[in-house]
């Protein structure tokens, strides 16, 4: 429990000093490869608060929802991961915005599905300073298999 209060002291310390932003993002997705074999279409929603690490560097939390429809041809079932996960951004210029997030996501349907690493490396193009359209490979490794998926959306600073 002390480790737990000191780490969230040092978050907000930090947060005290550098600038920071919330970030909210909805997604469309196609899934791939494994994924595709069992589901037709997905949506993903973040919400991240990142920190001004430098000018052209932000990093934070980030925590989501993302959400397959299964093929009703093979199966009945949807699917859905709970991803939580450490993101990092990195202005390449004043449109084009490089990123990735890491971490791990949390299975929640259908019961017993498995969690695991979860990536998504992103392209994100600024269309004002409070929207960017967002082109992002999402992954989680399962056990023996790899559930991914192109997605297209937007993100908005709040």
């Amino acid at each position: 429990m002390k480790k737990l209060f000191l780490a969230a002291f040092a978050v907000f310390a930090f947060a005290s000093v550098n600038a920071q932003e919330f970030k909210a993002g909805v997604n469309a997705g196609l899934p791939i490869g494994d994924a595709g074999d069992f589901s037709t279409f997905a949506i993903a929603v973040e919400l991240g608060y990142l920190f001004d690490v430098s000018e052209d560097f932000q990093a934070g939390p980030t925590v989501g929802f993302n959400h397959s429809f299964g093929d009703s041809d093979i199966i009945d079932e949807d699917f859905s991961w709970l991803p939580i996960a450490a993101a990092g951004r990195f202005a390449v210029s004043e449109e084009f915005t490089l990123g990735a997030d890491l971490g791990y996501a949390i299975g929640v349907a259908p019961d017993g599905i498995d969690s695991g690493f979860y990536y998504a490396p992103r392209v994100q193009y600024g269309v004002s300073d409070a929207l960017d359209i967002v082109l992002a490979y999402r992954g989680i490794s399962l056990d023996g298999i790899s559930w991914s998926q192109i997605t297209l959306g937007v993100e908005f600073g709040l």
